[in-house]
């Protein structure tokens, strides 16, 4: 097990980060997306990170031809699905899984979907069952929840399906799915989750609209798409843990170049603003994605904060977030958010650990936590296998200092984190 130790920062900084891993949510799916079309799709800056390598080898063994030129990528996507010979591995991602299952449900074949032991310890009932609703075969343990996961392609018939859980994964995995159906579809969720998967999809050319009650209406493609010709954007939730290191030291600031600005993904750096954060966006282009640069600076010292909407657009970040709550004057809380329960790691009993041995008082809710703002003080942190975590603490420990356990998990996701936190410590 690889661990590291991070010693506290001995001075401010002002820092321009210009290699911020490319979005981990919009490499996933521009693998994916490519096999939808019948010509050569041009992707720079893909994300080389474990995860997403792992899908583009899914693409390959699916009988894509890829073509790699250090970040970017042409690929070229087969006549017709393979069915592989062997199992596809996911890696740690449940985007990749949840994902392939609603693209592989609708294509005839034979399809088993598997993952590291944290992720074949994650519930997928959320997508198999709707999925299965419609028409598709999907088994696994615990009846399809666990992986590994097996799928047999099949007809699919339409739906029109109000999700119980505001969730780009559950969304993305119907959308694919309602493409291969038999007639337009309707998908709604209570509050817009990340819509990557409407945007390039319609980029594409798919036909995907929303009408003014929520309703995401899908109708199946009768046609290859368009090929994708995108740069992937800098991620805003991979920036989020230096926008953190810059709220809490002194003096800091930190510019973020090129990174996705979609109103879906940068709440948590709305919320640092509340906390008292000064924060400017810069936007740059807007094709695919809206694209920019995020400048953080600190402003002194923080308040806290309460958060219980718009949970979707902001679950991924609020382990880092809670790093800056657990130093800001008052009681912040977080509500709506059993969500963080089933992601790599139960967060909301992991973060409260972490800060509960750095000597911050918390409170654990079913759906949720309070943070009463103190002094971080050193600690050993375990991850628990969640690059998240690990990574929340080690920005903890610029504050500190902090050992982190089982680290390993970094390299799936961000593969130069420790690269950059280097460079930020001058």
């Amino acid at each position: 097990m690889k661990n590291i130790t991070i010693a506290p920062i001995k001075k401010s900084f002002s820092f321009v980060c210009e290699n911020i891993a490319a979005d981990k949510s919009i490499s996933h799916r521009s693998a994916m997306f490519a096999l939808l079309s019948d010509k050569p799709s041009v992707i720079k800056n893909f994300l080389q990170g474990e995860d997403t390598l792992n899908s583009l080898n899914i693409i390959e063994q699916l009988g894509a031809k890829i073509k790699r030129t250090g970040m970017d990528l042409s690929i070229t996507p087969p006549r017709f699905l393979i069915e592989p010979n062997d199992v596809l591995y996911c890696g740690n991602a449940g985007t990749g899984m949840r994902l392939f299952c609603g693209l592989l449900s609708g294509f005839e074949g034979s399809f088993v979907l598997t993952g590291d032991k944290y992720l074949r310890g994650r519930p997928m009932n959320r997508v198999v069952k709707p999925l299965c609703i419609i028409g598709a075969h999907i088994d696994g343990r615990e009846n399809g929840n666990l992986a590994p996961l097996h799928i047999r392609g099949a007809k699919l018939k339409s739906f029109r399906y109000e999700s119980p859980i505001d969730s780009a994964q559950i969304k993305s995995a119907l959308i694919l799915a309602a493409l291969k159906a038999d007639e337009p579809s309707y998908y709604k969720e209570s509050i817009l989750s990340r819509d990557h998967t409407e945007r390039m999809l319609s980029g594409m050319g798919a036909n995907i609209s929303t009408d003014n009650e929520g309703w995401i209406k899908i109708v199946p493609i009768q046609h290859p798409l368009a090929p994708l010709h995108m740069t992937i954007p800098a991620d805003p939730s991979s920036g989020f843990f230096f926008a953190i290191a810059a709220a809490i030291i002194p003096d800091a600031k930190i510019t973020l170049r090129n990174v996705s600005l979609n109103s879906t993904r940068i709440e948590a750096y709305r919320a640092l603003e509340r906390m008292g954060v000064s924060i400017e966006y810069e936007l740059k282009e807007n094709i695919y994605e809206p694209i920019g640069d995020i400048t953080v600076a600190h402003q002194g010292e923080l308040r806290a904060i309460d958060i219980d909407s718009n949970i979707a657009w902001l679950i991924d970040e609020l382990p880092a977030l809670s790093i800056a709550m657990s130093i800001a004057k008052g009681t912040s809380t977080v509500r709506n958010a059993k969500e963080l329960r089933v992601k790599e790691s139960d967060r909301i009993s992991t973060v409260l650990k972490g800060l509960n041995l750095a000597g911050i008082e918390t409170k654990e809710k079913d759906d949720g936590y309070d943070i009463v703002g103190g002094a971080l003080k050193q600690a050993t942190i375990n991850s628990h296998g969640d690059h998240r975590i690990a990574m929340s603490f080690a920005i903890a420990g610029l504050l500190c200092g902090m050992v982190i356990e089982d680290v390993v998990c970094i390299d799936t996701s961000f593969p130069n984190f420790h690269e950059i936190l280097q460079e930020l410590k001058g």
